[in-house]
């Protein structure tokens, strides 16, 4: 199984940029479907971005154009590349994996493994 742990989260004002990174030990990142969820105050947890074995990415709406996912393969690390943030941004964000496969990825369901978090948080 794997073990995740993001880091990267931090408070920026309206316009800023982050990128978060999801470390990954005891499997490879590449045996996975990973993906990037966030879950408001108050709000249900919500995929923003997924990444398939494929290499195929794909972003909620939201944060279409203004998020990048990536992998580093050789080093297991996943990260999610955030600009343009809003205050709507807001929110602890989580990293997951699942044995998932291709087609199925992009509905970010199915995830296994996951990640504790980092709190990002937007000023206006």
């Amino acid at each position: 199984q794997v073990q995740l742990v993001e880091s990267g989260g931090g408070s920026v004002q309206a316009g800023g940029s982050l990128r978060l990174s999801c470390a990954a030990s005891g499997d490879s990142i590449s045996s996975y479907c990973m993906g990037w969820f966030r879950q408001a105050p108050g709000k249900e947890r919500e995929g923003i971005a997924s990444s398939s074995l494929d290499g195929r990415t794909t972003y909620r709406d939201s944060v279409k154009g203004r998020f990048i996912i990536s992998k580093d393969s050789a080093n297991d690390t996943l990260y999610l590349q955030m600009n343009s943030l809003k205050p709507e941004d807001t929110a602890m964000y989580y990293c997951a994996a699942g044995r998932i496969s291709n087609s199925w990825c992009r509905y970010y369901s199915g995830m296994t493994y996951w990640g504790k978090g980092t709190l990002v948080t937007i000023s206006s």
